[in-house]
Parts: C-alpha cells; sequence; structure tokens
C-alpha cells in the first residue's frame, strides 16, 4: 500500500479536521499567498507538523535556514517554551520585514534572532562561537543549490537526539525524472542520495507538503 493520492477534495477534509491554524498565522499565510513568490511558503499542514515535532523533541534551541516572510518560524515560536528561542538565518530584508511584523503581532518577536546575511556565512559563526552541540532542531528550507552545506554544518550545530528538518525533498516530483538536472535539482537529489546511506542520521522522507526529510542526529 503506497501513500494515497491527495486530491483537492481530500486534502480539504484533512484540513477541516487537522489544521488548528491562529488567526495571525491565517494571515501571514494569506498574505504570503498574494506575494509573487508566494510559492515559497510552506503547507500549513506542514507547519503544524513541525510545530509538533518541536513539542516531541523537547525542543529549546531551534535552528530555522531560510525565513521567507515567517510562517514557519511564527508556528515554532509558538510552540516553543518561554525560554526557547530560534536563530533564523536569512539573505532577503524584504521579505523578512514582514516576518518581523507577523513576530510581533503573534507576541514572539522576543523568541527570534534574526540573522540577515549569507547562512553559510552566520552557521559557520556559530560554529566558531561554541554552538555546536547546543541546538535541539533545525529546519532547512533555503535556496536549493546550498542545501548539502546546510545539512552539515546544521548536524555540527545539533545536540545527539537533534532533529533536521529539510524541506523541497520531492522538488515536485523533478527529483525522480532523469530529464531534469538543472542546477537546483540536481542539488536535492545528491542530498537525498546521501541522506539514504549517511550512518550519521537516522531518516524518514514523508509526502507532506513538498516532501519533508526527517533526519535525526545519532
Amino acid at each position: 500500500m503506497k501513500s494515497i493520492v491527495m486530491n483537492q477534495t481530500l486534502y480539504d477534509y484533512l484540513l477541516s479536521v487537522s489544521l488548528r491554524e491562529p488567526d495571525v498565522l491565517r494571515a501571514l499565510r494569506e498574505e504570503a499567498a498574494s506575494h509573487s513568490y508566494g510559492g515559497m511558503q510552506i503547507a500549513p499542514e506542514q507547519g503544524q507538523f513541525m510545530a509538533l515535532l518541536v513539542e516531541l523533541v523537547g525542543a529549546r534551541n531551534v535552528l530555522e535556514i531560510g525565513v521567507f516572510t515567517g510562517y514557519s518560524s511564527t508556528r515554532l515560536a509558538l510552540a516553543l517554551p518561554p525560554e526557547g528561542r530560534i536563530t533564523a538565518c536569512d539573505i532577503n530584508e524584504e521579505f523578512t520585514a514582514t516576518a518581523r511584523r507577523h513576530w510581533q503581532r503573534a507576541g514572539v518577536e522576543d523568541k527570534i534572532d534574526l540573522r540577515l546575511g549569507p547562512a553559510l556565512d552566520t552557521l559557520d559563526g556559530l560554529i566558531a562561537e561554541g554552538r555546536g552541540g547546543t541546538y535541539d532542531l533545525a529546519f532547512i528550507d533555503a535556496d536549493k543549490e546550498n542545501y548539502d552545506g546546510y545539512y552539515e554544518r546544521a548536524l555540527q550545530l545539533l545536540r545527539t537526539g537533534g532533529l533536521v528538518l529539510i524541506d523541497n525533498v520531492l522538488w515536485g516530483g523533478k527529483v525522480a525524472d532523469p530529464a531534469m538536472n538543472d542546477a537546483d535539482t540536481a542539488a536535492i537529489r545528491a542530498l537525498n542520495q546521501k541522506l539514504h546511506t549517511d550512518p550519521r542520521v537516522s531518516i524518514s522522507l514523508l509526502p507532506i507538503a513538498d516532501g519533508l526529510t526527517l533526519a535525526r542526529k545519532r
């Protein structure tokens, strides 16, 4: 038995019996959907699932690589305990200005430390600061060509038992099409293959939204 095909009727039913979305998140999602880059936004059921993972692993320190307009960071921050913190990495001031506005509306702005600049530099800086092994969960959803670099640094920053979440790993089905060899598709495909045999982690690739890989650091 393979995963069920999710048509619109079934997807609407799934949301109707599962999604618990605060008004601030719904407003953020609707605003992002009208954006020219709205397709970069994660699905609401994915955000809810990731928030549940935050609770399940007892996360206190979260690393986010790729903020966009802030839906995922807001959702994760709301799931964190009062002392929980997110280090959020992005390079786009315009997108993150929207995120900041919604963080404030949700009352989570004090939980989020936004680091503007190339994420690889930010992550290397965190490692240099001695932050290795201090994060409980990392979410990667940024430029695809650097996914492997983000993954390697996230592993260094996570504690043993910490969880890496990697978005867009099915990439609209392109990863399974041998005719698709653009740089983004090739990068995701290569990381998927690497994760499949990486002894440092336990993994599961879930067909949620555009594909989400969970990798637990051993």
